[in-house]
Order: C-alpha cells, then structure tokens, then sequence
C-alpha cells in the first residue's frame, strides 16, 4: 500500500484526493491519498514522521517556503523557485525529498492551444508560488510577462497603476491569486474591465466556482474566457507520472 496526500491551508475542497481516489479506485491501484491541512510549515515535519509517504502534492500557501525541508530540487522547481510536487525515496538508508513543480506543465499545456498571433503580452495578478509557475510558462511559450501585485516592489505593478491603456496593451489577463475561490465567490481582481474586449483571453487558476467574477467581467465584455480545471488535470496527471518514475 502506497500513501500519498497534499499538504496546505484550508484543504475543504481538494481536486487532488478527490482526484487520485478515483483512480485509484476505477484503476485498481493499492493507494490512499490523504488530506494534512498544517497550519504552518513547520507542522510539516510531522506530516514526515508519522506516515510513510510515497509523494505529496503542496499547495497554497506552502509551494515557496517548503522548499528549504526537501533535500533536491529538479530543474525546472528551481528556476521556478516553487514546488508543487514532493516524491519520497530512500537513498543510503534515509528518506530524500525531491521537489517537482508540475503547475508549469499543466499552465502551459491548459493555455497554449488558445493562443493566437496577437497574444503577445501578459499581466499575471498574484507574485505566490502558482504565479511564479504561470510566469515561466508563458516565457517559455515566448510570451512577455508583467506581474501585479497589492504592494509595490520590484519589477512589479500594484493593481491601482493598472491603467486603461496597460491592459488593451497586455491580451492576456491571468488570475494566480485565491480570489474569487468559493466560499468568497464575489471577489474579484480590482481593475478596469471595461478596457477589456473581445481580443482578450483571461485565465483564472481557481477552478471552484467554475467561472469566477473575474472571468464572468471578461465574457461580458467579448474575452475569451479559461479556468484552472485543465490546469489541474494536466498537472495531476505528470505529478502521477514523476511518483511512478
């Protein structure tokens, strides 16, 4: 019996076990998957301890700061600078942690099929872990990149310097921050959405409520609209695949 789970905080509503159970189930698969809601990162030690775990997933708010407990990183969490994915091995007799990031992958094949000539550039709301991922994805894809953020620091845009001519200028608009998620359904990314038109493709990482206000304000002004359901089967998926490699 193999045990994997997700590390975050809250875990009310998790894609991942509901997800991986199936699977499991429908597959035949000897496996559990577990929910550890740690209300910080140093809960996470016990997470280790107390069961053998063959991978983990982590999540808000924990894909940044969980990367000094892991003893490798692969390439791409590196660059990233974020992890999404833990696989547990035994290496000379201790346990080894290595670090995935699979948001990456998942981002960039959920997005790409959408995107046309005149998707040049992008503002990505959020500076987390998931938007570290989206930010690298859409450089991969050639796509040039302008964080925002509420505070102001380096490199980065705050939502109030968010003028017209900025976001007719940048054609995809993408939500890498927890807003909008339900319960909180009524939140949404504070900008012009009336400067949105039908050029436009917005993508939002929350996948509960299925369309958020964010992408309901950029329907109602001709954007072509995506969630992160893609998003999370896709990175689902290659987590599966780098447990079992």
């Amino acid at each position: 019996m193999r045990h994997f789970g997700i590390i975050g905080y809250p875990l009310g509503h998790s894609f991942s076990q509901k997800y991986f159970t199936q699977k499991f189930q429908q597959e035949g698969i000897e496996a559990t998957y577990e929910l550890y809601p740690i209300g910080q990162i140093s809960e996470f030690q016990n997470v280790c301890n107390n069961t053998s775990l063959t991978g983990l997933n982590v999540t808000i708010p924990y894909k940044e700061t969980i990367i000094p407990f892991l003893n490798e990183l692969d390439e791409t969490a590196a660059k990233i600078g974020a992890v999404n994915v833990i696989k547990f091995t035994i290496q000379n007799g201790t346990p080894h942690l290595k670090g995935y990031n699979t948001d990456a992958i998942g981002f960039m094949e959920s997005i790409k099929k959408y995107l046309s000539h005149e998707h040049k550039k992008a503002l990505v709301f959020g500076t987390g872990g998931a938007s570290k991922a989206v930010e690298y994805g859409l450089k991969q894809l050639g796509i040039e990149v302008q964080l925002v953020s509420r505070q102001k620091r380096a490199n980065t845009l705050t939502y109030s310097e968010i003028t017209h001519e900025i976001l007719q200028n940048h054609q995809i608009l993408i939500n890498a921050t927890p807003l909008g998620t339900f319960p909180n359904i009524d939140e949404c990314i504070p900008i012009h959405f009336d400067a949105i038109n039908g050029k436009h493709l917005l993508f939002d990482l929350v996948y509960n409520p299925e369309e958020t206000l964010f992408l309901q304000k950029g329907k109602a002004n001709g954007a072509l609209t995506i969630n992160g359901m893609e998003m999370l089967y896709g990175q689902a998926k290659a987590a599966w695949n780098i447990w079992n490699s």
